[in-house]
């Protein structure tokens, strides 16, 4: 696998930049974001001892409300691919999908109850190449769309096509289209989970490995970790909540508005998550700030004001003036987050907004006719709050939350004209640091823009900490910036790194240089730090493959392949080191397997190719070669080889 293609794959959905001691392992805190020891009236917020109990727990005492919360869209999130879950239409004339840019159908069927999506490509009237693959998760509640996720041996991915329920379609995956998509690569990590269903069991030495999962958001992510509540109940130290609240479990209602909106923002302010130092995506609890645990970024764009995307809800809230003038507006204020919003009565938002600008409140009125009102049924979000497309995800509408008297029409907006920078939503003063982050994450996931490396150089140079090597090696990084990161790492050990991308970077690093032996032992460090991180261990076996050590580089291959036994690279390079030592029919089974995976993977047809040269089967080297030419036409070692043919 090339350099280039694994940080594709490895920066898509990166983990954040930690700690490392003396110049690695310690980073410590901006001045102005020092730790300080936060309390809370509310016993399960803070308390290390308190523990989650899942919702079969909760629902015990609090069935009436299970049964509402399970068919709102957090109860609805996420299930096994199921008949029953899915809202999908599977008739042939809605579920073919064609990747125009990579020349792939997609057919999504269910045999029986087990869910497939078939990868195929034709030509003329030949299927040329067949891949199926078993779904095994639903994300979504089908009220805008259904995702479809599986699973190898617990390594979650993403698969390449989603059902858009509102448009009623099939089409590729959002971040799929435009020749992007990365088929059945694309790794569901922990940031993603931790959002779109209930806490899970995640393997934290690996990228994308979950020993068990929920079926659903469920009640503790509002109301925090239950044990303690359980504990009281069961030795019968009940609380008659009507006289006060029952402090062993936080209930958002009697929050601060502030803390309110946190829990929501926590997944419904979706943007460019920064975690703190030594905090992950499981530590925010409510009752909390958000910032105690992470940052959140929004990129501003001169031309953008309505331009919004999916999970924006929050950060559209608090640009509205109904939430900064009143300071007391929350996402509860109009929403009952235990009951479906199809379920909800209209007059219910209607309230909410007469709450203020009603006759009986004294306040602003609509400056509509009666007529005009009469005519929108007095339904004040139609004019205030009307759906809008959202940038980042295809074929969906959704409440646009900014508040406005007279919002833009979508059809006169105009186009983007300029970045203005990154803010922060859920923290006024976020350190430099946490900034100069900000800036290489959008970097990593969305824009490749040199002035965005050029912003974190000048926030992480605004700060003048030595200690800021780990986000320096990444800015360098970033900018193919090697020689200098290796003149910074030579002066430390590998045993001194305490973070696995830090340990990659330097690796690889040194292997763009061509350094392999240099470049070992950095690799060696990040596996021993993320041993599951399946990418860290493909580069590890691809530096011992540069240094001739094949029995090494088989050992690693072959503990990728029995963690993941379709990961392509690993497959490619096993029958590689097979086919150097002389084992063709152990070669030729990883290298057409790697096919079936990807039959566009240009070293695993070069070594078909010459498989093909070497027993004398010159038609399938040739075909290997012309393929290989028409989908990277710049390789010239297989115009060479074609030539010899």
């Amino acid at each position: 696998m090339s350099s280039i293609r694994l940080r594709n794959i490895l920066l898509t959905f990166a983990l954040f930049a930690i700690t490392l001691p003396t110049f690695f392992c310690h980073n410590p805190a901006d001045p102005a974001s020092l730790d300080v020891q936060e309390t809370s009236l509310w016993k399960n917020v803070y308390d290390t001892g308190a523990h989650y109990v899942g919702m079969q727990t909760c629902r015990t005492c609090h069935e009436p409300i299970y049964q509402t919360f399970i068919q709102t869209g957090m109860g609805q999130s996420f299930g096994l691919a199921s008949k029953e879950k899915t809202a999908a239409d599977f008739s042939r004339a809605h579920s073919i999908v064609y990747d125009t840019a990579l020349d792939f159908y997609y057919k999504p069927f269910f045999a029986h109850d087990t869910f497939f999506i078939l990868e195929y490509r034709m030509q003329g009237h030949d299927t040329v190449h067949r891949h199926l693959q078993q779904v095994n998760y639903i994300v979504g509640s089908g009220q805008h769309t259904n995702s479809h996720i599986f699973s190898t041996n617990g390594y979650l991915y993403q698969a390449p096509i989603t059902f858009y329920t509102q448009k009623h379609r099939w089409d590729l995956a959002p971040g799929f289209e435009k020749g992007s998509s990365s088929r059945f690569s694309r790794m569901i990590q922990i940031e993603c989970m931790s959002c779109h269903n209930g806490f899970p069991d995640f393997d934290a030495n690996s990228d994308n490995k979950f020993t068990s999962l929920k079926t659903g958001i469920d009640c503790e992510r509002c109301h925090g970790p239950g044990s303690l509540h359980i504990e009281d109940r069961k030795n019968n130290r009940p609380v008659d909540t009507s006289k006060g609240p029952d402090y062993t479990i936080v209930n958002p209602r009697r929050l601060s508005t502030e803390l309110q909106n946190n829990v929501c923002q926590r997944c419904h302010l979706q943007g460019i998550a920064v975690l703190n130092d030594n905090k992950s995506f499981y530590d925010f609890r409510p009752g909390m700030k958000l910032s105690e645990v992470m940052n959140i970024f929004m990129p501003q764009y001169e031309g953008a004001r309505d331009k919004m995307i999916m999970a924006s809800h929050v950060e559209r809230m608090k640009k509205s003036q109904c939430f900064n003038r009143s300071g007391a507006m929350s996402c509860i204020t109009c929403h009952n987050p235990h009951i479906s919003v199809k379920a909800t009565p209209l007059s219910q938002y209607i309230n909410a907004c007469n709450s203020c600008h009603g006759a009986s409140a004294g306040q602003h009125q609509c400056a509509a006719t009666p007529q005009a009102r009469a005519a929108a049924g007095n339904n004040c979000i139609t004019c205030h709050m009307p759906h809008n497309g959202s940038i980042d995800i295809p074929h969906v509408a959704v409440t646009d939350h900014f508040i406005r008297r007279r919002p833009v029409d979508d059809t006169t907006q105009k186009n983007i004209t300029a970045f203005l920078g990154l803010k922060c939503f859920n923290n006024p003063n976020p350190s430099t640091q946490t900034i100069a982050r900000g800036y290489l994450e959008f970097y990593e996931r969305y824009t490749q823009s040199k002035g965005l490396i050029d912003s974190a150089l000048h926030y992480l140079d605004s700060r003048n900490d030595p200690k800021q090597g780990p986000d320096y090696v990444r800015a360098w990084f970033l900018l193919n910036d090697f020689q200098r990161i290796t003149d910074f790492a030579s002066k430390y050990k590998p045993t001194n790194v305490n973070d696995a991308w830090t340990a990659y970077r330097i690796g690889e690093a040194y292997y763009q240089l061509e350094r392999s032996d240099s470049a070992l032992p950095w690799y060696r460090r990040a596996t021993e730090l993320r041993r599951y991180s399946l990418d860290f261990q493909n580069k590890y076996g691809i530096c011992l493959l540069a240094l001739g050590r094949f029995p090494d580089a088989a050992t690693v291959f072959n503990f990728i392949i029995a963690q993941n036994p379709d990961h392509l690279s690993a497959n490619t390079n096993l029958g590689f080191i097979a086919m150097q030592q002389g084992d063709n029919t152990g070669a030729l089974r990883y290298m057409l397997h790697a096919n079936e995976l990807n039959p566009d993977y240009e070293q695993n047809l070069l070594n078909l190719a010459v498989w093909y040269h070497n027993n004398q089967q010159p038609a399938n080297a040739r075909k290997c070669l012309e393929h290989l030419l028409h989908k990277h036409p710049a390789n010239d070692q297989a115009k060479a080889m074609l030539t010899d043919l």
